[in-house]
């Protein structure tokens, strides 16, 4: 037996026995129908057939052949630290108030104190700091602050991973977020609005537009590469999910796929079936709700509904291994959004400036325990989907964070920063890593690049890598 073969396990060699007639079937197969595609999720098929067909002397590296995903999620206008950070650095991280919600995922964290963008602070450019924050989150670049439409700040640390590794997927990146967003027009002192609204840059001058309608992201991830609305619309005609009418391949595979496989292939389409199932209950809901502003089509009237349903689609482009990398903005820089349903009524902009004000204060946590209510969601969808012997949130970075430490204090300093997942095995989890020095956020994404295959030698303000991340 050749040594590539003897790198897999016992289950893999048993799938490769059954699947002998079907050994071609890659990464990139798509099942399709009447303008539909939907991609798989990684089998043990297809990291079987990759060993199968790579030489001896490359064995090691077939055993690595699940990729390493990236997604960049942002909070705006900082957070109340105080009920945020660990009190102790090292490992068995001890989760204080704001990050409760995160307890059962502890082992696959890393927290990490002591980051930050200098060039988020005014270079003699006066106020403006949301918009800066936001600007040089993953650029690490100081925005230029114009009278018109002319922007420039820097490549972002997504699209740097996009532009390496962009061509190995159907989408090179993806940008999601919840609220809407101009990029034009003035929104911070005189800072462009696509500074706020964006944390995506393609290049110094171009923001990546994010899609906050869960339903065009799925016609993204699932409405075929042709994408035609006539096609689309006769579909919904018939009110046909997308799973039926793609099910004729479906049924031609399965049969010739192991039982482990086809296990893995009926819940990969129960999650498909249950999201869409969830957004055309929203468009429904948005129809009937009569709300006093208009509600784009396929945006839940739930802001949590909304972001666990974004944070769901995001977890199927990792796990059909359609994109590698996507950005969320779960608010724009400098939102007033509400949070009714945690019984926070005033805008959340305006609580951030709360002068030390007990009751503001309170509202404050409560905003940053919803959201790692909702990044815990995510994390835990990651980690349900089983991939080779790991799962998919090993097999990623997850990177939280605010461009602002204190909204209060508009400090640039001291971030609050989280990366979730194992990174294909080249992270170790579950520490608080304490940086006594003030050290810039982009040495974090300079050693996530090498962990991307997206090796760079400097990006943004860095000043070399952040070591330790493997313990």
């Amino acid at each position: 037996m050749p040594n590539s073969i003897r790198t897999i396990t016992a289950a893999q060699r048993a799938t490769l026995r059954t699947f002998a007639d079907f050994s071609l079937l890659s990464r990139r197969t798509l099942l399709r129908g009447l303008g539909a595609a939907i991609a798989l999720p990684v089998l043990d098929s297809m990291l079987a057939t990759h060993a199968l067909s790579a030489p001896a002397e490359k064995a090691a590296a077939a055993g690595k052949s699940i990729p390493t995903r990236m997604a960049f999620v942002s909070q705006p206008n900082g957070v109340i630290q105080s009920a945020w950070f660990p009190k102790t650095p090292g490992e068995g991280i001890e989760l204080v108030e704001s990050l409760e919600a995160l307890a059962p995922l502890k082992s696959d964290l890393l927290v990490i104190s002591g980051l930050a963008q200098d060039n988020g602070r005014a270079k003699g450019d006066g106020p403006g700091d949301h918009a800066r924050s936001a600007a040089s989150l993953l650029t690490g670049a100081h925005p230029v602050k114009t009278a018109g439409a002319n922007i420039k700040v820097g490549m972002s640390a997504d699209q740097w991973i996009a532009s390496k590794i962009g061509q190995l997927t159907r989408m090179p990146s993806l940008e999601v977020g919840i609220e809407p967003g101009r990029t034009s027009g003035n929104c911070d002192s005189g800072y462009s609005c696509a500074y706020s609204n964006t944390i995506s840059w393609k290049s110094e001058s171009t923001p990546m537009a994010k899609e906050i309608n869960p339903r065009l992201v799925f016609e993204r991830l699932f409405g075929g590469e042709e994408n035609d609305p006539q096609v689309r619309a006769k579909r919904a005609a018939y009110r046909k999910s997308v799973l039926d009418v793609v099910a004729g391949d479906a049924a031609k595979l399965k049969v010739k796929l192991g039982q482990t496989d086809r296990q893995k292939i009926d819940e990969y389409f129960t999650s498909v079936r249950e999201i869409e199932t969830r957004i055309e209950q929203a468009e429904v809901q948005a129809k009937n709700s009569r709300p006093d502003y208009e509600i784009p089509k396929g945006i839940p009237k739930d802001g949590r509904e909304h972001l666990r349903l974004m944070y769901d689609l995001m977890m199927l482009a990792f796990r059909t291994d359609t994109t590698r990398v996507i950005t969320c903005m779960v608010a724009n820089e400098g939102s007033n959004k509400t949070y009714p349903s945690v019984g926070v009524n005033e805008g959340h902009h305006e609580l951030s400036h709360h002068r030390n004000e007990a009751d503001k204060v309170e509202k404050l946590k409560k905003i940053d325990k919803y959201q790692m209510e909702q990044f815990a969601y995510f994390l835990q969808q990651l980690k349900s989907v089983k991939e080779g012997e790991g799962t998919l949130l090993d097999h990623s970075l997850v990177f939280f964070g605010s461009g602002l430490g204190d909204g209060n204090a508009h400090s640039h300093h001291n971030l609050p920063i989280i990366l979730a997942g194992r990174g294909g095995g080249s992270v170790k989890p579950g520490r608080f890593i304490k940086i006594e020095k003030e050290t810039p956020l982009n040495n974090l994404f300079l050693s996530c690049f090498d962990r991307m295959d997206a090796k760079a030698e400097s990006f943004g303000d860095s000043n070399g890598r952040m070591n330790g991340l493997e313990g």
